[in-house]
C-alpha cells in the first residue's frame, strides 16, 4: 500500500490521465451497451413457479404480459364508446401486442363493472414486459404516448402495470448534502471538493459498469439505485478517511509526499480492509440462489471496488496535486481541531460513560429494544400497484379498477390444474369452480379457460382484498391447504396456485428458510476477520453483536413506518408488506459498511491501548482522535440514505429508512454509548487472545502501526542512500 501511495503521488500527471481515459473509454462502451434491466422474481421450485412454468408450457399464447387500458365514465354513451373503439385499435397497433381484448368483445363481457361506470380493455403483449423494454427502451413512453391517458370525451383513460419514469435526482442531493458536511469538518472548500470529484469518477464509472453488466447477469432495474446509494456512501466516506488523516500528517510537520504515503499507509489500509468486508457481506447474496439478487450484487459490488480504487489511487494522485494548499479556501468557523486531548468533547463524553458503565450499557439496550420491538409485526410480502405515486397512470387504474370490481380484483390467483390422465376433466374443473367460490374471502370467480389440448386449465381466483393485505395471504394458503385437497382427492389431478400474492409468499418463505444461512455465513466471516486484524476475539465478538443490535433496531424502524404510522405519513411512506429480499439486501449491506467505523475505532484504540497498556485511557484516546471523523461520515450516509426515503420506488423508500435508521442508531447509541460502556466492562479482556489463536491466525497490520513508519524511512534510504528518520 505505502508503494501504490507514493507510485500514484510521483506519478500522479500519468494516475489522473489514466482515470481521465478509463471514465471516457467506460462511458462510451455504456452508450453502445446500454443496460439491459430484467429481474425473474420467482422462487426456485415453488408451487407458484410451477405454475407459471406449466402456464408458460400449455398456454404459449400467454407467455407475454398484460396490461389494462381502463375506462371511467358513462360506458355506455354512444361518444365512450367511440373512444373506446379507437383506443382499442390504437392498441392493437402498437409494436409487440399479440392481442386486444374489448369491453364490447363477446369475450370481454366480464370487463365491464356491473355499475357499467368502469371497463377495461386487456392488452396481451408478446413478451414480458422487462423484455419488451430490452427490446426497446422507449417502448413504455412510446404505448403510453399512443394511448394518451387521462380525461377524454367525458371518460377518464388510465393504464395499468406501465409506471412513467420519475428521477428524483437523489444522487445529486446526496451530494449536496455530503459537500455541506465536508466544508464543516474540513473547514476549507478545496479539501472539500476533493472527495466529491473522487466520488464522481467512481460513481460515472461504476454506474456505468453495472449497467453493462445487466447484458449478462440478471439485473433487476431498481439495483442501481441500491449501487449508487452504497457506491456514494463508501466512497465520500473513505476520501474523508484518507484526507483526514493527511492533514494530521501535515500538521505534525511532514512533506505532503510524506504525509500522502502515511495517509494511504494508515487510513488507507483500514479502507482497504473496510472495503473488502463490504465486499464479503454484498456477496453473501449470492447464497440465497435468486437470479435477480446476483445482478444487485454484482451491481452493489461493483460500486464499492471502483470506489475503493478511486479513493486507493486517484485520490493519493490528486492530494499530490493539492499539497499544502489542501487547507486554502478557508470557510470561517468551521474545521476545528478534532481531538483536543482531555478537554475534547468525546474524551469527556467517554470517562462519562465509562464511570458509570452498568448504568450508560442497561440504558442504551433498553433504547434499542424498545426501537427494536416492532419488528416483532414485520410482515413480508409485495407491495402493489395501491403503492405507485397517486400522479401515474397506474395508480389511477389500479384505483379505478377497485372502484368498479374490487379491491381484490389487481391481483387474481390463478389455479392451473393438470389435467392429463384424468378421466372427467370438465367435472374437476367445475368441482374446483365450485369449491373456490364458496371459499372465504373470494370475491368471485371467472369461468374456467381451457388450452386448445384440453389437458390444462386455468381457473381465475379474485380474492375480496387487495394483493398486498394478509388477509389475502390467508385465502392463498386456505385454497392450497383446505380447498384444493378435498376436490382432487384421488383423480390424479395437479392443481398449483400461482398469481402475485402467491408468488411473494412462496420467495418470503424460501428467503426466510435462507436468511440465518446467510446471516450466519456473514457473521462467522466478519469475526474471524476482526479477529485476526484485533487480534481479540472479545473485541471482534463484540463488534458482530453491536452490528447486529443495530442492524435489528434498523428493522424495527423499517417495520413501524409501513405500519400505517406517524412516521410513516410524514415519510410518505404506505401501510404496506415488505418484500423478503428487502431485510436480507439491508443486512449485506449494513453489516459491512458497520464495520467500517468499527474498524476506524477499534484500531485507533488498539494502538492506544498498546502504547499504554491502559484500557480506560485507551478508549477514551481513541474515541476522541476518531469520532470527529467517524462522525461527518455518519451525516454524510445519513444524507445520502435519507434523500433516497422520498424515491418514487416503495423499495427504494423502505430500504433508504432501514439504511438511515441503521446508521443513526450505529452512531449515537452503539458507538457513543454501548461501545465505550462494554469496553470499560470487559477491562483488559478486550484485549485477552488464547496463544494457540494466536498461533493460528496470520499478523494483518492496518492503521497505527509502526510498519508504515518503517517502509516509508526505507523508501527515502533507498532514494537518498542514507537512513532518515521519520516520525509519523
Amino acid at each position: 500500500m505505502v508503494r501504490l501511495a507514493d507510485f500514484c503521488y510521483r506519478r500522479r500527471r500519468y494516475v489522473l490521465l489514466a482515470w481521465v481515459l478509463v471514465f471516457v473509454a467506460v462511458m462510451a462502451a455504456g452508450g453502445s451497451l446500454p443496460a439491459e434491466h430484467r429481474a425473474n422474481y420467482q422462487t426456485p421450485g415453488a408451487e407458484s413457479t410451477k405454475a407459471y412454468d406449466l402456464l408458460a408450457d400449455r398456454f404459449p399464447a400467454r407467455q407475454g404480459d398484460a396490461v389494462k387500458i381502463v375506462f371511467a365514465g358513462n360506458i355506455d354513451a354512444p361518444a365512450s364508446r367511440t373512444t373506446i373503439d379507437a383506443v382499442v385499435a390504437t392498441a392493437k397497433a402498437q409494436p409487440f401486442v399479440a392481442g386486444v381484448v374489448s369491453p364490447f368483445a363477446p369475450e370481454g363481457a366480464t370487463q365491464v363493472a356491473r355499475d357499467r361506470s368502469v371497463a377495461y380493455a386487456e392488452v396481451q403483449f408478446d413478451r414480458p414486459l422487462d423484455q419488451l423494454i430490452n427490446a426497446d427502451a422507449q417502448v413504455q413512453k412510446h404505448f403510453l404516448d399512443a394511448i394518451e391517458p387521462g380525461p377524454r370525451d367525458g371518460l377518464q383513460v388510465e393504464v395499468s402495470t406501465f409506471v412513467a419514469e420519475a428521477q428524483l435526482g437523489s444522487e445529486a442531493i446526496g451530494l449536496i448534502f455530503a459537500a455541506f458536511i465536508l466544508l464543516l469538518a474540513f473547514g476549507s472548500a478545496l479539501a472539500m471538493g476533493l472527495p466529491i470529484v473522487t466520488a464522481l469518477f467512481g460513481l460515472g464509472i461504476g454506474a456505468t459498469l453495472g449497467g453493462i453488466t445487466s447484458r449478462f447477469i440478471e439485473t433487476p432495474e431498481w439495483a442501481a439505485t441500491v449501487a449508487t446509494m452504497i457506491g456514494l456512501g463508501v466512497g465520500i466516506d473513505y476520501a474523508l478517511f484518507i484526507i483526514t488523516r493527511y492533514r494530521q500528517s501535515l500538521a505534525d510537520g511532514l512533506t505532503p509526499r510524506q504525509a500522502n504515503i502515511t495517509a494511504m499507509g494508515t487510513a488507507g489500509r483500514a479502507v482497504l480492509f473496510a472495503g473488502g468486508t463490504v465486499v464479503i457481506s454484498l456477496l453473501g447474496m449470492l447464497t440465497m440462489g435468486l437470479s435477480y439478487l446476483h445482478g444487485v450484487a454484482a451491481s452493489s459490488v461493483l460500486a464499492v471496488l471502483i470506489m475503493l480504487a478511486a479513493s486507493l489511487t486517484l485520490l493519493p494522485a490528486i492530494l499530490g496535486f493539492a499539497g499544502r494548499n489542501i487547507d486554502k479556501l478557508k470557510v470561517p468557523f468551521t474545521g476545528r481541531a478534532s481531538h483536543q486531548g482531555q478537554k475534547a468533547f468525546w474524551y469527556r463524553w467517554s470517562r462519562v460513560v465509562q464511570h458509570r458503565p452498568w448504568t450508560a450499557f442497561a440504558g442504551g439496550a433498553l433504547v434499542l429494544l424498545i426501537i427494536t420491538l416492532p419488528l416483532l409485526s414485520l410482515r413480508f410480502g409485495f407491495p402493489d400497484e395501491g403503492n405507485n405515486p397517486s400522479k401515474e397512470t397506474s395508480r389511477k387504474a389500479y384505483d379505478l379498477l377497485t372502484t368498479g370490481f374490487g379491491a381484490g380484483f389487481n391481483g387474481p390467483l390463478l389455479l392451473v390444474a393438470d389435467l392429463r390422465g384424468v378421466s372427467s376433466p370438465s367435472g374437476v374443473v367445475t368441482q374446483l369452480t365450485t369449491a373456490a367460490s364458496a371459499a372465504e374471502g373470494v370475491a368471485f370467480v371467472a369461468p374456467a379457460a381451457m388450452n386448445p389440448a384440453g389437458d390444462t386449465a386455468i381457473i381465475t381466483v379474485f380474492p375480496q382484498n387487495k394483493p398486498q393485505d394478509e388477509a389475502t395471504d390467508k385465502l392463498v394458503n386456505r385454497l392450497r391447504g383446505k380447498v384444493i385437497p378435498p376436490v382432487i382427492g384421488s383423480t390424479n389431478t395437479k392443481v398449483l396456485v400461482g398469481g402475485f400474492t402467491a408468488i411473494s409468499i412462496d420467495q418470503s418463505e424460501y428467503i426466510t428458510r435462507r436468511l440465518p444461512i446467510f446471516i450466519g455465513s456473514v457473521v462467522l466471516l466478519s469475526f474471524v476477520l476482526l479477529t485476526t486484524v484485533f487480534r481479540s476475539p472479545l473485541v471482534a465478538l463484540k463488534a458482530g453483536v453491536m452490528n447486529l443490535l443495530s442492524i435489528a433496531a434498523a428493522y424495527g424502524v423499517m417495520s413501524y413506518a409501513v405500519q400505517g404510522s406517524w412516521l410513516g405519513d410524514l415519510l410518505n411512506i404506505p401501510e404496506t408488506p415488505i418484500p423478503a429480499f428487502v431485510p436480507m439486501i439491508m443486512f449485506a449491506i449494513l453489516f459491512g459498511l458497520s464495520m467500517d467505523y468499527e474498524v476506524f475505532l477499534l484500531s485507533r484504540i488498539r494502538e492506544e491501548y498498546l502504547r499504554t497498556r491502559d484500557n480506560g485511557l485507551a478508549v477514551a484516546d481513541g474515541l476522541a482522535a476518531t469520532a470527529r471523523v467517524i462522525t461527518a461520515a455518519a451525516a454524510i450516509m445519513i444524507f445520502v440514505f435519507g434523500v433516497f426515503i422520498f424515491d418514487p420506488n416503495v423499495f427504494i423508500k423502505q430500504i433508504g429508512l432501514g439504511l438511515t435508521a441503521a446508521v443513526l442508531v450505529d452512531a449515537t447509541i452503539v458507538r457513543m454509548v454501548l461501545v465505550p460502556a462494554t469496553m470499560e466492562l470487559l477491562g483488559d479482556m478486550n484485549w485477552w487472545m488464547p496463544a494457540w489463536l494466536g498461533r493460528i491466525l496470520p499478523e494483518v497490520h492496518i492503521e497505527g502501526e509502526s510498519s508504515v513508519q518503517a517502509e516509508l524511512a526505507h523508501i527515502l534510504e533507498e532514494e537518498t542512500g542514507e537512513e532518515k528518520k521519520v516520525t509519523v
